[in-house]
């Protein structure tokens, strides 16, 4: 595998280095944001689980939960398996996801070998397994495997940094936010860290919620 992996706080300013010197509105997020963090992540079998409990749910009763999944010792492959039912509904997985999170535990997911996979065989890989959409695989890629050139534009809230930065009329739908972070390759991950970043300076402006 060929392609750039994040591991440090100065890959990122490299990233931004290049992305700052080539747009003008991503130099404009910059000065208004400071530095951006690192944002990596373990990878693995339990960051996915862990994704699937998120989803749907605020991010105070996604923490609550992993706590109790955390507290049952819930958060490893053969765990999920050998569990019940029973033991995971009181954990607070829905049914729904109980079935996601077994899923997840019986693909038997090569996660080192991913590691090396190409960024396409990541999300291929992953969105097989029900519950994993393209949105959680690529965010995957991108915290827990450090892909430097991934981007995740179904996140709303890139959708809507990207309104707000390039004043558009409206908020870009995934296949067009896709076409404008072409622009931003090597470093379409910086860019997303970025966007996130402005995202946060403009709602707490503008009073967004």
């Amino acid at each position: 595998m060929t392609e750039r992996i994040i591991t440090t706080d100065q890959d990122v300013t490299e990233g931004l280095s290049h992305i700052t010197s080539t747009c003008p509105r991503m130099a404009y997020a910059q000065s208004l944001t400071g530095p951006l963090p690192l944002r990596r992540r373990p990878d693995g079998f339990s960051q996915l689980l862990s994704a699937i409990v998120s989803q749907q749910v605020s991010v105070a009763a996604a923490r609550a939960i992993w706590a109790k999944m955390q507290a049952a010792r819930l958060t490893g492959p053969r765990k999920v398996l050998w569990a019940s039912e029973e033991e995971l509904r009181a954990a607070g997985l829905s049914r729904q996801k109980l079935r996601y999170a077994k899923a997840l535990a019986e693909a038997r997911i090569d996660y080192k070998a991913l590691r090396d996979a190409p960024t396409e065989e990541v999300v291929k890989t992953l969105t097989q397994v029900p519950g994993i959409g393209v949105w959680t695989a690529e965010i995957y890629a991108m915290f827990s495997l450090g892909r430097a050139d991934v981007f995740a534009p179904g996140d709303l809230a890139l959708q809507e940094a990207a309104r707000l930065l390039y004043d558009l009329p409206e908020r870009p739908k995934e296949r067009h936010l896709r076409d404008m972070a072409a622009a931003w390759s090597p470093w379409r991950a910086v860019a997303a860290r970025q966007l996130w970043a402005y995202y946060h300076v403009a709602k707490d402006r503008e009073g967004i919620r």
